[in-house]
Formats: structure tokens, C-alpha cells, sequence
């Protein structure tokens, strides 16, 4: 006997039921509930109305509408930018479409004269400012361009292609294993120089098997009945990969660069070089060599160079002028290519040296960049003669850990002359690295090992360094002099092969984390008012906590500016104070307590992470 609930209807979901779908009733039935939602009419006015589709732009892709068109397709009779065609032709029937390439218009992207939208930026170098729409620069700017790439291209180090980069890779993988500084720079009764020749051949043996487990043809050509000797090029040039990467790159390779330039050092000891029969330092490749060797400087001359070499920034622009700027770089890349390729110089290599000049110009945006900024914003918010009530810039030695007595004019005059000498470190820093290795790696300067007070150190002179470092310090002073803000404030004493800093490495390894201080700083500052409009509740906590955005900021910059200012960090009293790298050290130490100020959480809400990133 059947039960009452066998005779039921089977329930229905949206007017279907599963016998429906058995007997395929489904599309009618579909059909039928549409039209009795809409009455039987259709809105003549609906945007998706085939009828009301409006024709795409003359010109334009078919499918983004704000792209120019460069391919034709012949199936769909469509045109479509480059990356809308790849993406609507990547799969199916559609991946058997043929295309024509057309003729780009690339005036349709370029921004008309009044418009609105954010125009395209101007390339500027060092002060100069180049129209990005002329076709020729004028003479006089040509000449200081000219100089400029020229004179600093001799410094800058020729970006890695892939087969390098390949060797790099082996490279780190050797100094991670690598125990070379434990076993070198330790005081112990065996010989020294027996030592240091074991350490060398162990690193290049397992380099040796790195290459050949890596590329066997390629190992055992170069390693089957050879010595060291024989394949002294070879280890010559991939330890070069890696010096070369770590100038360009000085967030990478902490660990192992100092491994890296100790046993070069250690290299260059004649007895260790007689020992070992061959050399493992050759000179940095820069684009300058390159170019000259190849009879091809006159590239640094073109006018084109700067718009080749121009790094884009996205921020605060269309992607329609970052799609004009990116265009007209990579015609200038292209045309320079071309123009001056020839058989001793191929446009591949042009190519490299362009876009290395083009990472020196990223380089100089992350490192340099912010200490522009924070000048900016000490001018903007702080007066040298008059303070604000709450926000004086004055400081006193013993309180909140100040080991400095300023008043608020003389603490303003010394926090723009860091800031300010920072500034020009960074700017020629590729020069300091440049002459840093050289005087680590000279023959004729020998070190010694010497307990800093920080364990066992290397203490070395460093003449090539200290030279430019006073160089570049007399040019700071004169420019914070034209601003009459006073006499130069505090030490002008730049420690070098002493306690303080053993040697030039120790220099750069200082510099080089300036970014690492003021970034964190500026990326917060610069977020604040971001945030504040994107969201109420931010909005509403920054007015009744500080009293706005700008009350905000300044509570921020006036703490940074007494406190990372302030000779504090040191050990004791008489390595901290003024002088050029202790001011790098208060920085620090303002740093390191950040989590203790009371406007660490707006930091937080910002992203922040921390001041020192974990990089290799």
C-alpha cells in the first residue's frame, strides 16, 4: 500500500519542479515566469537593449573603450587594444582567430591642452625640467643633460641579464652555507694565511659543483681537468654578479654581501694572492664602460635619453596619461636602439645600459625622494623663528633621553642640515659604494683586526671614502647656508677606520638604511589624509583625538624631529651627539620606541609593519 506522501507533488524551487527538468520543460517554463514579471513589456530605455548600444569611439578597443586599438580582428570584425584581445581571444574557437596589426594614433591618449585630467609629468634631473611633448631639447639643457648622464654613468653598475642572474643565484647559495668570517676573523694560534686559502678554494669547490649540478655540459666544460687557476675568469665574473646586484639592489644580500667582500679582501693580501695563484676581483661593469669600450657614449648625449630613462609614477594620473608616458618611453628606447646599434654595439645592449640609468632613477626615488619630502614638510609645518604653542622644536639634554640642548631655531637649523646631508649621501651614493670597494678591496691597504667594542671588527682606512664624504658634507653645508638658518650646528666629524665606523662597509651599511627610517614616515604621513577621507570613523577618531589631519601629522614630525635629532642611542656619552653619524643613530634609537609614542596606533591603522623589512 502506497503512502499519502508518494502521491505529493515534488516541491518547487522558483516555479520548477524536478519532474520539469526530466521532461525538459524548463526554458519554456523560464520564459513564461519572465514575461509575467515584466507584464509582457519590455523597457525600450534598458542600457543592455542591443538596440541602445552605443558604437565604440573611432579608434578605441572595442571591448575597454579607453585603450587605442592596435589589432584588427578578421573573425570578429572587432578592433581591440593588446591586452582586451588577449584576454578575449585566449581560449575556445576564438584562440584560432587571425588578426592584422594597425596603425596605432597615439595623439587619441595623449591629454588635450585644458583638459581636467592630470597632464603628464615633466622629467626633471637634478633641477632641470624637460617638456615630455618636445622633440628636441634646447642647447643649453642638452649640454647639462648631456654631462650629467655622462659623468654619472660611470657609476652606475649595468642591471644583470638572466644567464647572470642565474650565477647570482648559485652565488648566494654558496655564501649561505659559507662559514668564512667564523673561521677567519677569530683569534687562534694557526696560521692565518693557511686559513683564509682554505676558505677560498672551499667556496669556489662549491660553487664548482653548484654550476655543474645546475648545467652539467656547462660544469663539465668548465671544470673537467681544470685547476682554479684555469677558470680564474670564471670565478672572477660571478663574483662580480654579486657585487654589481648589490649596489643596485642594497636591500638584498645582507647576509652574505659582508661575507662576500671579506673574502675579497682577504684575497688581495699578496701572500694569500701568491698562495692562491690566481685573482678574484675584477672592476665593476658600469654602463659607461660599456659604452665607451664600444665606441657608443654618444647615447648619453641624445635627447631622447631622458625620456628612455625616465622612471614612470603612476600616482595621481589617468591610466590613460600612464599608458601615453609608458608609449613614449619605449619609442624612445626603441629609437635609440636603433640609431645607434652597430656591429660592435648591439641594441640589445643599449637596451641593458638604458634601463640600468632608468634603476639608478628608481633608486634615487625610494632612497633619496624621502628626504625631500621630510624637508618639505619641516618648512611647511615649522617656523626657524617662530614656534607654535605644543609644537617648538626645542630640546634638553637629559630629558626623554636627549643627550642635546637645543633651543627651537638652533634644533631646526640641525635637523634640516641631517636631513639635508642624508640627501646628498643619497643622491651620489652608487659614487661612495663605487670608491667604498675600492679602498676595501686595495692591496696596498691593509686592515686590522681590532676589538670595537662590538666584538672583533676589521678597522681599515678608507681615503677614497672619507675624500668624497667631505666632499659631499661641504656641499651640504653650502646649501643649507643659502637658506640662512644659521652657522653649521654640531660636529662636522665623519668617523671612519676607527671604533665607531671599522671601515667603509660599515659606512654604506649605515647609509643605505636611511630609507628604511624615513619611508615607513612619509608612507604613514602621506596615508593619514587618504584614510581620513575614505573612511568616517578614521575621520571622526583623527578630529577628536588630535584634532584633524595636520594636527596629526605635526604631533608626528615634531616628536621625529626632536627625538630622532636628539644624539641619543649610543652606548655612552661620548659616541653619541652630533656629529655626522650620530645623527643616524638617534634615528635609530627614535625608531626602535616607536611602539611606546601615543600615535603608534594611527602608524597601525596605516599599515605599518615595521621600520627595518626582513630582505636578504
Amino acid at each position: 500500500m502506497e503512502s499519502s506522501q508518494d502521491n505529493k507533488e515534488p516541491p518547487k524551487i522558483n516555479g520548477i519542479s524536478l519532474n520539469d527538468i526530466l521532461d525538459g520543460k524548463v526554458e519554456s517554463i523560464t520564459n513564461s515566469l519572465v514575461a509575467e514579471e515584466y507584464d509582457g513589456e519590455m523597457d525600450e530605455s534598458d542600457n543592455d537593449s542591443p538596440q541602445n548600444a552605443k558604437p565604440p569611439k573611432s579608434g578605441f578597443c572595442v571591448e575597454c573603450e579607453d585603450q587605442p586599438a592596435e589589432l584588427y580582428c578578421e573573425q570578429c570584425t572587432d578592433d581591440f587594444c593588446k591586452v582586451c584581445y588577449a584576454a578575449q581571444h585566449r581560449k575556445g574557437t576564438r584562440k584560432k582567430h587571425t588578426s592584422k596589426k594597425l596603425e596605432v594614433d597615439y595623439s587619441l591618449i595623449a591629454p588635450s591642452e585644458g583638459s581636467s585630467q592630470t597632464q603628464p609629468s615633466k622629467v626633471q634631473i637634478d633641477g632641470l625640467d624637460f617638456s615630455q611633448n618636445a622633440t628636441a631639447l634646447p642647447t643649453t639643457i642638452k649640454d647639462k643633460a648631456g654631462t650629467w648622464f655622462l659623468e654619472r654613468s660611470k657609476f652606475i653598475p649595468v642591471r644583470l641579464n638572466l644567464t647572470e642572474r642565474k650565477y647570482l643565484r648559485l652565488l648566494e647559495a654558496a655564501l649561505n652555507v659559507s662559514e668564512y668570517t667564523d673561521k677567519i676573523d677569530i683569534i687562534s694560534y694557526q696560521n692565518k694565511g693557511k686559513r683564509i686559502v682554505a676558505q677560498i678554494k672551499e667556496l669556489c669547490s662549491i660553487l664548482s659543483g653548484l654550476v655543474l649540478a645546475a648545467d652539467y655540459q656547462a660544469g663539465q666544460n668548465l671544470f673537467e681537468n681544470k685547476s682554479f687557476e684555469d677558470n680564474s675568469e670564471f670565478f672572477q665574473a660571478i663574483f662580480e654578479f654579486g657585487r654589481r646586484h648589490k649596489i643596485m639592489n642594497p636591500d638584498k644580500m645582507r647576509s652574505t654581501y659582508g661575507k662576500l667582500i671579506y673574502l675579497l679582501m682577504d684575497s688581495q693580501i699578496p701572500e694569500i694572492k701568491e698562495m692562491l695563484q690566481f685573482d678574484c676581483i675584477k672592476e665593476i661593469k658600469t654602463v659607461y664602460k660599456v659604452l665607451e669600450a664600444k665606441n657608443g657614449l654618444k647615447v648619453l648625449e641624445d635627447d631622447l635619453i631622458t625620456f628612455a630613462t625616465q622612471e614612470i609614477i603612476p600616482t595621481g594620473k589617468s591610466r590613460t596619461v600612464v599608458q601615453y608616458e609608458i608609449k613614449q618611453k619605449e619609442r624612445a628606447i626603441e629609437q635609440l636602439a636603433r640609431k645607434y646599434s652597430s656591429q660592435e654595439l648591439t641594441a640589445d645592449e643599449i637596451k641593458q645600459c638604458l634601463y640600468s640609468i632608468g634603476d639608478n632613477h628608481a633608486f634615487l626615488r625610494t632612497n633619496r625622494d624621502p628626504c625631500d619630502k621630510m624637508i618639505e614638510w619641516l618648512k611647511h609645518y615649522f617656523h626657524p623663528e617662530e614656534q607654535e604653542k605644543g609644537y617648538s622644536l626645542a630640546i634638553k639634554s637629559g630629558k626623554h633621553g636627549a643627550r642635546l640642548t637645543h633651543d627651537h631655531l638652533r634644533q631646526y637649523a640641525y635637523v634640516l642640515q641631517s636631513l639635508t646631508l642624508w640627501r646628498e649621501v643619497l643622491h651620489d651614493m652608487f659614487q661612495l659604494w663605487y670608491l667604498a670597494e675600492q679602498d676595501l678591496l686595495d692591496d696596498s691597504n691593509p686592515y686590522r683586526l681590532r676589538d670595537t667594542g662590538q666584538g672583533l671588527n676589521r678597522v681599515q682606512n678608507a681615503p677614497r671614502t672619507s675624500r668624497i664624504m667631505h666632499n659631499i658634507l661641504h656641499r651640504a653645508q653650502g646649501v643649507v647656508n643659502a637658506q640662512r638658518v644659521g652657522s653649521w650646528v654640531g660636529s662636522s666629524v665623519i668617523h671612519l677606520g676607527d671604533h665607531n665606523v671599522p671601515n667603509s662597509l660599515f659606512l654604506i651599511d649605515k647609509y643605505t638604511q636611511i630609507h628604511s627610517i624615513l619611508n615607513p614616515i612619509v608612507l604613514v604621513l602621506e596615508q593619514i589624509e587618504t584614510l581620513s577621507k575614505a573612511d568616517e570613523g578614521v575621520n571622526l577618531y583623527l578630529r577628536e583625538v588630535y584634532g584633524g589631519v595636520d594636527k596629526a601629522r605635526k604631533d608626528i614630525l615634531v616628536d621625529f624631529f626632536r627625538h630622532g635629532f636628539d644624539g641619543s642611542g649610543a652606548d655612552n656619552f661620548f659616541d653619541a651627539g652630533s656629529c655626522v653619524d650620530g645623527r643616524l643613530t638617534s634615528a635609530w634609537n627614535w625608531c626602535h620606541n616607536i611602539h611606546k609614542k601615543n600615535y603608534y596606533p594611527l602608524f597601525k591603522l596605516c599599515g605599518f609593519i615595521g621600520f627595518d623589512a626582513d630582505s636578504k
